[in-house]
């Protein structure tokens, strides 16, 4: 007991100081989370104080953040060749960073990213593995981790899981992302070896081969895309399938717009009580955002600042504006290729100025994630997000999962494109007046099932043939 406390000190002083963490020490605390759950069955009120939480004294919070900021921005200017000419060219000095005067300096874009990421390489980080972006909306980032990053984030991982109940050595995880994630698919099997879960790669195959694994392999926990989740559920219907087939105690889904119509579906068909939908993205792992009971996305504030910025002025965003997401990872969660102010492109609408009651009230929130930038659509004062889309369209009756659509303004009216398939048996009539009881008049375009699948791209579209599938060879 005695060693574990003194372990729980040493982390706890790296985390307030912003050195770097021992994960030796924090591998040794899994295995002391892993003995006390086999001896006393719950992780104990001292254990839960490792995982920080939210800070909900503003001077508090505030000071954390200028620690983490001028740290974070000391190392770049000294160690990353992009940000040391950044930080000179606006003449801000490290030392002098807090959440207003970081605002001087311009934001990082995926294009910087994309075309000079070797100037991102900080001096000192030893490359160790590259994972890229999946490349759904562009070319693809590559962003180099150390063997650090990924140790610590696994290890932090661990150790939130068990205290949260979220992972356990008797369950199996099945992962069916794209096996292009690498980071994701890396993380996830470092942290059920560290937490002596079994862990089931499996990428996005076809839906029905996900199914049987499900079913027959008796995983306890999955994780996923909302589009691909939404093949399962299309596919485990027609199979006559229910809650009674799988044994699945938790259902995680993320990286696209998540309805409430597929979510209840899924909850439904896999017998859990929720889908926990959050944000991560590769390029500022391992900030992330979780969604909350009442549909507040909430930002973690230990590993990093998430600002959201005005789509037109730049500024942060006003109560009630849409904004877009911009993150900075603090070191030393972040060592190898980090990046500050990463415009991610993400839009979300700030909440009203009020008193949050939900269950992650002392963390900061904004809605969830209501699309990209680029895919808002402008009629007048007027701005439709893909949020708003996918919801109406995955509500019809007919469910047509996921939902595939393009949409744009013609002549200033919202014209959406449907293939036949979402509409079939309801009518174009109906469909319109389904669009009008959700506050948006629309203009419907239907066109062949052929073309469905080059309305919308989504994750699910990543799927990874098998020798039995036939595809056309290279150059053929």
């Amino acid at each position: 007991m005695l060693e574990t406390g003194v372990r729980q000190i040493r982390m706890a002083m790296g985390m307030v100081i912003g050195r770097r963490l021992s994960t030796n020490n924090l591998g040794k605390l899994v295995d002391d989370a892993i003995a006390t759950l086999a001896e006393f069955g719950e992780p104990g009120a001292d254990a839960q104080v490792l995982l920080g939480g939210p800070l909900p004294d503003p001077e508090e919070q505030g000071e954390f953040i200028r620690r983490g900021l001028r740290r974070t921005a000391r190392r770049l200017a000294a160690k990353s060749p992009f940000y040391a000419r950044r930080l000179a060219a606006v003449g801000t000095a490290p030392r002098e960073l807090d959440a207003e005067t970081l605002r001087a300096i311009p934001v990082t874009t995926k294009r910087d990213l994309v075309e000079r990421p070797e100037d991102f390489l900080c001096a000192d980080a030893v490359r160790y593995l590259s994972t890229r972006t999946t490349g759904t909306t562009g070319k693809p980032a590559e962003v180099w981790l150390s063997r650090y990053e990924l140790d610590l984030w696994s290890t932090l991982a661990a150790i939130a899981a068990l205290i949260r109940d979220e992972l356990r050595p008797t369950d199996v995880w099945q992962v069916n992302v794209s096996s292009r994630a690498i980071a994701a698919n890396h993380l996830a099997a470092a942290t059920c070896r560290l937490t002596r879960t079994g862990c089931r790669l499996m990428g996005i195959m076809a839906p029905d081969d996900a199914l049987d694994n499900l079913a027959e392999g008796e995983a306890t926990i999955l994780s996923t895309y909302p589009s691909y989740l939404a093949e399962l559920v299309v596919a485990a219907r027609r199979r006559g399938m229910s809650a009674g087939d799988f044994k699945l105690r938790r259902v995680m889904v993320g990286s696209e717009v998540f309805s409430p119509s597929l979510s209840d579906a899924a909850c439904k068909l896999f017998g859990v009580p929720q889908i926990q939908d959050s944000f991560s993205m590769t390029e500022v792992i391992p900030v992330s955002a979780s969604t909350c009971e009442q549909r507040h996305m909430h930002h973690d504030v230990t590993t990093g600042l998430t600002e959201l910025l005005d789509l037109d002025t730049g500024s942060p965003a006003a109560p009630g504006a849409l904004g877009t997401l911009v993150i900075t990872p603090f070191f030393p969660f972040r060592e190898c290729m980090p990046v500050l102010r990463y415009d991610t492109r993400d839009v979300a609408r700030r909440l009203a100025d009020e008193t949050l009651t939900c269950d992650q009230a002392g963390s900061p929130a904004t809605s969830q994630i209501l699309g990209k930038a680029d895919s808002l659509i402008k009629l007048g004062d007027t701005v439709i997000a893909p949020r708003e889309l996918v919801d109406v369209i995955e509500a019809l009756p007919t469910e047509p999962w996921p939902a595939r659509y393009s949409a744009a303004s013609v002549d200033g009216r919202l014209q959406v494109t449907l293939p036949v398939s979402a509409i079939d048996g309801f009518g174009e009539a109906a469909a319109q007046r389904h669009f009008e009881a959700a506050g948006l008049d629309a203009d419907l375009v239907v066109v062949g099932n052929d073309q469905a699948l080059s309305l919308r791209r989504v994750r699910a579209d990543l799927h990874e043939t098998s020798f039995a599938a036939p595809h056309a060879l290279v150059g053929a």
